[in-house]
């Protein structure tokens, strides 16, 4: 073998060592081959193994094996267990500025972008998160680089409806002073989310079973809901507006019931003097007319004769001692007698004395002697006791 080596011709050694090279290198090439038929598949993973081109099964979490390119070609997507997030980024109003020309811009067109309009011709902005899983991983791979814009096509379609078919208040807190008082806004509210997830399903639902099912499922939607600034600052000036006329309405209210309780309380005192007053005068008229019910019951039951007389000369003193001048007639005999009044009016006794007479002396001669012998000492005596004689 020495000697044949050593005969060979430098151009044969060079094939020699071509050829083990090349053998060396398809050996490894072998093997790196057939090692790249072993994948490893994550928990939250899932494989998809495309032969020829076409997916044909669906590998979990594990060792995986597959027949090397260009038979099998193997491909990694989310298991069916994780939740997926996508920004729903054409309803922001920024997103679709930057789609407008500068002529659009500064048109209705730029005024408008990102808004939605309400039920109630009100306008919102929406911002959208879509959270989803796969359900059908065959499905997902084929239409994966279609699910961005397909959500994005649902989300603003879903948008657009729900906002239609609900009034402002029914979307979001425009209007905190009326919080109170709409329960049914505010049950609307928290079903926003709900009905956009409903909508959604339901375009999906019209997909299944057809070359563009997507193989998702909606977890949930989170969204956000704000207003242009000029109308937050027009919602502002009408609630600080209706804090001052609630502010005014409640000083209003105060003032009206210290008023109504001050009316009460001079109502209470003039019912109380009122009322002071009444028994008062019932008291007094029930001691006036005391003596006079008694009269009245004496005289019904003919108890006491005599009441009548008394009360008479009781009563006729009192009566006779503030009257300046009294003049009695006795009607049998025609006779008269004049008797003076309180001692501060005596000087006017004898001038009456001599009217008397005169008086008495027309009537007749029995009279004025009667009258004319009247002493003017008989102004002390009491007119109860010539009263009396006179009965």
């Amino acid at each position: 073998m020495k000697k044949q080596a050593s005969s060979m011709s430098p151009w044969g050694q060079s094939y020699r060592i071509a050829f083990f090279s090349l053998y060396a290198a398809t050996v490894l090439a072998a093997v790196s081959w057939i090692f790249s038929s072993f994948h490893q598949v994550t928990p939250d993973t899932q494989a998809i193994i495309f032969r020829f081109g076409k997916p044909v099964t669906v590998e979990s979490s594990g060792m995986l094996f597959a027949w090397p390119k260009p038979v099998d070609r193997v491909e990694i997507i989310p298991g069916p267990a994780r939740i997926m997030q996508h920004d729903v980024l054409p309803l922001q109003r920024h997103e679709q500025l930057k789609q407008l020309t500068g002529d659009q811009y500064t048109s209705d067109a730029g005024a408008g972008a990102g808004y939605l309009l309400t039920g109630d011709s009100g306008v919102v902005q929406l911002n959208m998160q879509v959270y989803y899983r796969i359900s059908s991983p065959l499905q997902y791979v084929l239409q994966e680089q279609h699910i961005g814009p397909l959500l994005d096509r649902l989300a603003q379609r879903a948008a657009t409806l729900v906002s239609a078919g609900r009034d402002l208040d029914t979307i979001l807190v425009a209007r905190p002073e009326t919080l109170k008082d709409d329960s049914r806004a505010a049950q609307e509210r928290s079903r926003l989310r709900s009905d956009l997830r409903l909508v959604m399903m339901q375009d999906l639902q019209a997909l299944k079973g057809s070359d563009n099912d997507p193989g998702i499922t909606i977890e949930r939607i989170d969204v956000s809901s704000s207003l242009p600034d000029n109308a937050v600052d027009a919602f502002n000036a009408v609630l600080t507006a209706s804090q001052r006329a609630e502010q005014s309405v409640a000083q209003a209210r105060n003032d009206a019931t210290i008023r109504l309780q001050k009316a009460r309380q001079q109502a209470d005192r003039v019912i109380q003097q009122a009322e002071a007053d009444n028994r008062e005068m019932l008291a007094h008229a029930e001691v006036v007319t005391k003596s006079m019910t008694k009269l009245a019951q004496a005289r019904a039951t003919g108890s006491d004769p005599g009441m009548l007389s008394r009360i008479w000369r009781d009563r006729i003193s009192t009566i006779f001692s503030h009257a300046g001048q009294v003049l009695t007639v006795t009607p049998e005999t025609q006779s008269r007698l004049v008797l003076s009044g309180p001692e501060d009016e005596g000087a006017r006794l004898p001038a009456s004395g001599r009217s008397g007479e005169s008086a008495g002396n027309t009537s007749g001669g029995s009279s004025a002697s009667s009258s004319a012998t009247t002493p003017a000492s008989s102004a002390s005596t009491t007119l109860s006791d010539v009263f009396g004689d006179l009965r």
